[in-house]
C-alpha cells in the first residue's frame, strides 16, 4: 500500500520527507505483525531481543548493560525485560565468577524452546510479508545504512 494511502495525503515537502514518512510507517507496520506473532508465545518485542542477544553468545552468560548494548531499541529498560523473562523462567539470573558485584544472564533450556520456536514463526512472517528478493534486500540495507550513516 502506498504511503499516500496510508497517511491519507499526497503533501510532502519533498521525496526525502516522503521517505522519511515511509521509513517511520513500515517499521511501525513491521513491529505490529512481529508483535502479533509473539503474543502467541507470551513475548513481547523486546522480550524476543533480549533472548535472540543472549542465544547469540550461548552457553556463555551476559552481563546486563552488554546485553543493552546490542538492543534494537536502545531506550527499553532491560533490567525489567529481565525480570519478566526471569519469571517465565526463559532466563536465569547469577552473580558474575569476576566481578561479584555484576549480574549475568543466561538462558534456560526454557528460553532455548521458546526462541527456538517464536523463531519459525517469526522467519515464516517476514518470508510472507517481506516481498523482497535477495538484491532488493541488499539494495534496501545499503541504503538504510546510508541513512545511518551518522549515528553515533
Amino acid at each position: 500500500m502506498k504511503i499516500e494511502q496510508v497517511i491519507q495525503t499526497n503533501k510532502f515537502r519533498n521525496e526525502v520527507h516522503k521517505a522519511g514518512l515511509n521509513i517511520l510507517y513500515t517499521a511501525w507496520w513491521l513491529k505490529t505483525a512481529t508483535y502479533k506473532e509473539l503474543k502467541d508465545f507470551g513475548l513481547t518485542h523486546e522480550q524476543y531481543n533480549v533472548l535472540r542477544i543472549l542465544k547469540g553468545k550461548y552457553p556463555q552468560e551476559m552481563c546486563v548493560k552488554d546485553i543493552g548494548y546490542r538492543m534494537i531499541e536502545k531506550n527499553s529498560n532491560v533490567p525489567r525485560i529481565i525480570d519478566r523473562l526471569v519469571d517465565k523462567k526463559l532466563v536465569k539470573r547469577n552473580q558474575g565468577e569476576q566481578d561479584g558485584r555484576q549480574t549475568v544472564i543466561q538462558l534456560t533450556q526454557a528460553g532455548l524452546k521458546i526462541l527456538a520456536s517464536s523463531t519459525i514463526k517469526i522467519n515464516e512472517l517476514y518470508d510472507n510479508i517481506l516481498s523482497l528478493n535477495n538484491k532488493e534486500a541488499e539494495t534496501l540495507n545499503n541504503l538504510l545504512e546510508k541513512i545511518r550513516e551518522t549515528e553515533a
